[in-house]
């Protein structure tokens, strides 16, 4: 194999890894009550591929299977909100957060949610829960950019 094409392949499995590291975009925690959801790896995958309504019969599952699991709870949140049910994802949201009231996904989620419903003072709210429960982390980031963004129509 040449000098050339070994660097080729060299770049490709870094950037397979990079690319597979960042897959998760829905849901940006894991709380060590997922570790033993086999499913919910599939679940995530569905999610990332914006294939909501696909999604939410094997979260439905998972909630079943994994009664009052934050992370699964967020991702039902996020899955109905991008399927336009809003009232349903703000009950999933608010479950994982009396759950896990600083839940990083939740919060950022759920302020997105608020900002779509025209509720900006909520979404802050959210954001203020950020800020103590992390700082400056991409959720904080995200819902601040959001926020920003909402603001300036």
């Amino acid at each position: 194999m040449s000098d050339t094409m070994m660097r080729v392949a060299a770049f490709a499995v870094v950037l397979t890894l990079f690319v597979s590291m960042n897959a998760y975009a829905a849901d940006t925690e894991e709380t060590p009550a997922s570790a033993d959801l086999t499913d919910l790896d599939t679940a995530r995958q569905l999610v990332d591929g914006q294939q909501y309504e696909e999604a939410l019969p094997l979260l439905f599952h998972l909630d079943e299977e994994s009664r009052n699991n934050p992370d699964v709870l967020n991702l039902i949140g996020f899955s109905l909100r991008k399927t336009g049910k809003m009232a349903d994802a703000l009950g999933y949201y608010q479950r994982a957060l009396a759950l896990d009231p600083e839940h990083l996904g939740a919060n950022e989620y759920l302020g997105e949610l608020y900002l779509e419903i025209k509720q900006p003072a909520k979404a802050k709210e959210r954001l203020a829960v950020l800020q103590k429960a992390c700082g400056d982390c991409e959720e904080f980031e995200d819902l601040q950019a959001q926020i920003d963004r909402y603001a300036a129509q």
